[in-house]
């Protein structure tokens, strides 16, 4: 799985960075993939753990001969205080060390640049997380299309743009509930509710909330884990705010045709297939409720 140089002339060159959390890197994997197919040759930023770890997904891709590659660099665990081998957030015993692994993640940006600046031609774009600021640099430095990747869906982005230009959060107790404007259906939230982007009263929370969006409204685009059928009216209304500029391209899984492909994208599960079939077979029909809490939540015994 090594960078691989050759390529086609005039083939599109696509550079991928992922964000260090397995609920960004695993739709990200599959968006490289999907790109992949579709004859675009495509280049993966990693590091070596995150390579052995969410790259083997690819395997079978690689050894078919879709143009995919991976570039790795160290990340500095030293000099930023994170355990050696801890690449992902998700790796942390301690989760006070995220920002510390964000900000050794961040510190690829030169050995990436001086990457780009040895390619002739440079990339046709770089595609990245949103949270990932410095690619947006990179990109205007080189004056490449940047494409921010959105792993949620369109749903989201309208909440948090209402959210933004209404401030009507600001008005309320931290209890009390309020409606969304402007939105297709009644969204109703209270201000507890929110994430902390607008519920944090840091600086540099808002500080770098306020550079997320300058960073991402200078993007070309934005590209999205989601499907219109699923949220039409919402997927419509964000294709308005970002002038055409958003593409729903989920659900990303569905580029895995083989099963085998599929269940190596995440953790092993601790109980297996035959288990779950069987127990939720055991339980009344509509009685079951699916609940993700994302990759890094930790759930603390009562």
């Amino acid at each position: 799985m090594a960078l691989d140089e050759s390529h086609e002339p005039n083939q599109l060159h696509f550079l991928v960075v992922p964000l260090g959390s397995p609920g960004h890197y695993i739709p990200t994997i599959d968006l490289a993939k999907l790109l992949a197919q579709h004859g675009v040759r495509v280049t993966i930023v990693t590091t070596p753990v995150n390579t052995i770890r969410f790259g083997s997904i690819l395997n079978q891709a690689i050894q078919s001969g879709l143009p995919i590659s991976f570039l790795e660099f160290q990340l500095a665990h030293k000099k930023f205080g994170i355990p050696e081998g801890c690449e992902s957030l998700d790796d942390l015993l301690d989760l006070g060390l995220a920002n510390a692994l964000f900000l050794a993640q961040n510190s690829l940006q030169q050995e990436v640049e001086q990457f780009i600046e040895k390619l002739n031609p440079k990339p046709s774009c770089i595609l990245s997380g949103s949270f990932l600021l410095w690619t947006g640099e990179t990109a205007k430095k080189f004056q490449i299309p940047r494409i921010v990747f959105d792993g949620m869906n369109c749903f989201t982005q309208m909440c948090n743009h209402v959210l933004y230009l209404s401030k009507v959060y600001e008005s309320v107790n931290e209890s009390d509930s309020f409606v969304l404007p402007g939105l297709p259906d009644r969204i109703e939230l209270t201000r507890a509710q929110l994430s902390f982007f607008f519920n944090s009263g840091s600086t540099d929370v808002k500080d770098f909330s306020e550079k997320l969006r300058i960073s991402e409204s200078e993007a070309f685009g934005v590209v999205i884990n989601s499907f219109q059928e699923l949220e039409q009216e919402y997927a419509d209304a964000y294709q308005k705010v970002k002038r055409d500029k958003a593409w729903c391209v989920g659900p990303l899984s569905l580029c895995h045709k083989n099963a085998s492909e599929k269940v190596q994208r995440g953790n092993r599960s601790s109980i297996s297939e035959e288990k779950r079939i069987k127990w939720l077979d055991s339980q009344e029909n509509g009685s079951v409720i699916y609940a993700c809490l994302g990759s890094i939540s930790r759930i603390e015994p009562a």
